[in-house]
């Protein structure tokens, strides 16, 4: 699959890294002549960040190309994201010249804020191929996009945009009908309205109006938006008491969101001179270097609960499972590769290495990946089987900090009706230290009866198929070890 690129900059540049990270090819059209500092920048920071929301293997990275024209940027492209600035003849003038080279069945996404769709198709040769896929920064990061069809695009071509959009791990938000800044951007531009009066009015600053967001409503919001957390606050007897109780207050004089404060010089500089106080000893990179972290963090605790967000990413976890592993071949000249990812900040000791039970995650972790990649998981444990783990053992050879890469892999050692015997390792990417092992044995079991019982050779037919090719490997050297062994 290629997706075509049209404007590298924050927006188009996060589009570009969803894309190749998920295994498309990128063509990038930009004659910004810093496009591919920018785009290099990009990719560096969603590389270590998104792999890390992933609990499976992720598809090998895409071929990123920069065009020497619109017209081989969009050649052969699947889809075509438009992410130049928001001037509406600027945006026909880029889409007229997108249309005259690209093939009929793909489809142009714009990543506006500001305009319809209907907008956008006036005057197009081909107006059905065009809708708003409106992504939210870091694009890379997170999930939602805002599709809307508008009255020249079918529902054909929307349903399977939404399709395209899941596929490298997004969640498209249908929206029903064209609307000016379609549903997210209405909220923000009221918040933000609101927080430049109390700036203005010299009631709040701009730190201090940030902190009410992040150590507040914006902490529930993150997992459970705004009416299921108006819901809770109307205790027992639910959302109708809340809003019976505190629907009057709507009507008294607390807000300003029909008016606008003049953004005169004056105001400008306040709010600027304010922001360079609170955040201004952080670079760019920096700044998108911490929120990517801490971005990361938050959304693995909710995939962690299968809420929000995390819901999302366990579902692209599912797609992924599916892609490399009808992909995969089984190689016999290697352990199988598992796990890519990077040390959270938050795995990390007071010594600044990953600590002890982090590295049991991870092992955990390459367990489900292994049974996942044959077959065994998901569906094969809704129907009533599962491998139990019987007895491991841990091995630590080297130290990893935070932010770096790994990847594991595994050995499979024996495998029969009842048990599986594996043989795990933790390699540092950068340069392929073994960090650490896990020698593990599962046993077959019967969820509902909780026993040991055989398995279908019809369904461990992968796993076997496996085994049978690592036979060939060489036994660890450490396979059999007992604690305290020299």
């Amino acid at each position: 699959m290629k997706a075509a690129i049209v404007g590298g900059g924050v927006i188009g540049g996060g589009w570009a890294a969803r894309f190749l990270l998920h295994g498309w090819d990128v063509a990038v059209s930009d004659p910004n002549p810093r496009v591919r500092t920018q785009i290099a920048e990009i990719l560096a920071n969603a590389g270590k960040s998104l792999p890390a929301l992933a609990d499976v293997p992720m598809p090998a990275r895409g071929k990123l190309s920069y065009a020497a024209s619109l017209a081989q940027a969009v050649a052969e492209a699947d889809w075509i994201q438009e992410s130049v600035p928001e001037e509406l003849a600027l945006k026909h003038k880029v889409i007229a010249e997108i249309q005259k080279h690209a093939p009929a069945h793909a489809i142009l996404g714009s990543s506006t804020s500001g305009f319809k769709p209907s907008e956008l198709q006036a005057g197009a040769i081909r107006p059905g191929q065009i809708l708003v896929a409106h992504p939210f920064n870091p694009v890379y990061l997170l999930p939602l996009a805002e599709v809307v069809a508008g009255p020249g695009c079918s529902d054909d071509v929307r349903d399977r945009a939404c399709e395209l959009l899941r596929s490298i791990g997004m969640e498209p938000l249908v929206v029903r009908h064209e609307i000016d800044a379609h549903i997210a951007d209405r909220f923000l531009e009221a918040v933000w309205r609101e927080a430049l009066w109390l700036i203005k009015d010299d009631i709040a600053t701009t730190e201090e109006i940030d902190n009410a967001i992040r150590y507040g409503f914006g902490l529930r919001w993150g997992q459970m938006g705004l009416f299921e957390t108006y819901r809770l606050a109307g205790g027992e007897e639910g959302m109708a008491h809340f809003i019976r109780q505190f629907g009057p207050c709507l009507a008294w004089p607390w807000t300003k969101l029909t008016d606008v404060p003049d953004l005169d010089e004056e105001l400008v500089q306040k709010i600027a001179s304010q922001s360079d106080a609170q955040s201004g000893q952080y670079g760019i990179r920096e700044l998108e270097a911490i929120r990517d972290r801490n971005l990361v963090g938050f959304l693995r605790s909710l995939k962690e609960r299968d809420w929000g967000a995390g819901r999302i990413l366990n579902q692209n976890d599912k797609r992924l499972a599916k892609m490399t592993g009808d992909a995969a071949s089984i190689d016999d000249s290697a352990p199988t590769r598992l796990l890519e990812s990077t040390v959270l900040p938050a795995w990390i000791d007071y010594n600044g290495h990953m600590t002890e039970f982090r590295y049991v995650q991870v092992f955990s972790d390459s367990c489900e990946a292994l049974l996942r990649r044959v077959g065994l998981h998901d569906d094969y444990v809704a129907a009533g089987h599962s491998y139990y783990t019987a007895e491991t053992h841990n091995q630590y050879y080297d130290e990893v900090g935070a932010n770096e890469p790994y990847y594991t892999t595994a050995q499979i050692l024996m495998a029969d009706a009842k048990r599986l015997h594996v043989f795990y390792r933790m390699h540092a990417a950068a340069d392929d230290r073994l960090l650490a092992t896990l020698e593990a044995m599962y046993l077959h079991v019967n969820t509902q009866s909780g026993k040991v019982a055989a398995a279908q050779s019809a369904a461990t037919a992968k796993l076997m198929a496996m085994s049978s090719a690592h036979s060939t490997l060489p036994k660890p050297e450490t396979a059999g070890r007992f604690v305290g062994q020299r």
